[in-house]
């Protein structure tokens, strides 16, 4: 999981990625490619 500080830029990567927050930090998850997982802050 890559820790950045935009990931406005990672989610135009792949179409299913989605933006989610949990806990107060911001996620990006990805169903079918499991690679695409990031967290801000």
């Amino acid at each position: 999981m890559k820790i950045r500080n935009s990931l406005k830029s990672l989610r135009t990567r792949h179409r299913d990625n989605r933006i989610v927050r949990r806990k107060g930090r911001v996620y990006i998850i990805n169903k079918t490619q499991k690679r695409f997982k990031a967290r801000q802050g």
